[in-house]
């Protein structure tokens, strides 16, 4: 199954793949793309995060849904569409919300990755602080809504984002809560001026798979 992978990144590159536990929060448009990319790529571990379920307004852009599976629970078919594409793949669900309650209950230190898809403020901030506390080298999704074109799509470390609204949004939080991160963050996001409303599929999926390659990079330039 992974003949050409291993072609391009090589046998230690793609152990390290195999070998990597990577945890995605948000497994919608962005988050979704990304995870299936990951696992495309030869991931072997791979936990998803969502508390939501599929719905009919989710048919123009997230992988995941389908009209077979309207009012599924997306973790779970996620998982289901995954296993169908790599069966022998480690892949774990968590059906619950990243917040100030439940934070408490996930374990982030037992994880090499997090990709953070998500698109609340306040848990992203949160999410965002407890990642980077806890060790993990963390991936970020800024704002993939009300965007048109692809080609605006841009990558930066949190920092330096420039005319993305929700990462001036998460930039305020931060500061206010005093939720200061406590390594890099490495992000994805665009450029272009958000319009009023409304999502495309070619953007979110630009969006996740760029995350995806960024965590590919990073692990494998860990073995190189």
């Amino acid at each position: 199954m992974f003949t050409r992978t291993t072609q391009l990144i090589g046998h230690d590159g793609f152990r390290a793949l195999q070998e990597a536990r990577v945890i995605v929060f948000g497994v919608g448009g962005v988050g979704g793309w990304c995870a299936e990319s990951l696992l495309r790529t030869g991931i072997g571990h791979l936990t998803l995060v969502d508390f939501d379920v599929v719905d009919r307004t989710n048919l123009n852009r997230q992988v995941v849904a389908t009209y077979d599976n309207i009012g599924q629970s997306k973790v779970v078919e996620m998982q289901k569409r995954l296993l169908t594409i790599y069966p022998e793949a480690d892949v774990q669900v968590i059906e619950r919300q990243y917040n100030a309650e439940t934070a408490v209950s996930f374990d982030l230190s037992q994880y090499d990755i997090v990709v953070d898809a998500i698109d609340m403020v306040d848990c992203k901030a949160l999410l965002l602080y407890n990642a980077t506390h806890a060790g993990c080298k963390v991936f970020s999704s800024m704002g993939a809504g009300r965007k048109l074109n692809p080609q605006h799509i841009r990558t930066a470390e949190f920092w330096k984002v420039q005319g993305c609204p929700l990462a001036r949004a998460l930039r305020t939080r931060i500061k206010k809560e005093k939720l200061l991160p406590a390594s890099k963050i490495a992000c994805v996001y665009s450029e272009e001026i958000a319009r009023e409303q409304g999502t495309l599929a070619p953007v979110v999926g630009v969006f996740g798979m760029t995350l995806a390659s960024m965590v590919i990079e990073h692990i494998c330039s860990k073995k190189s």
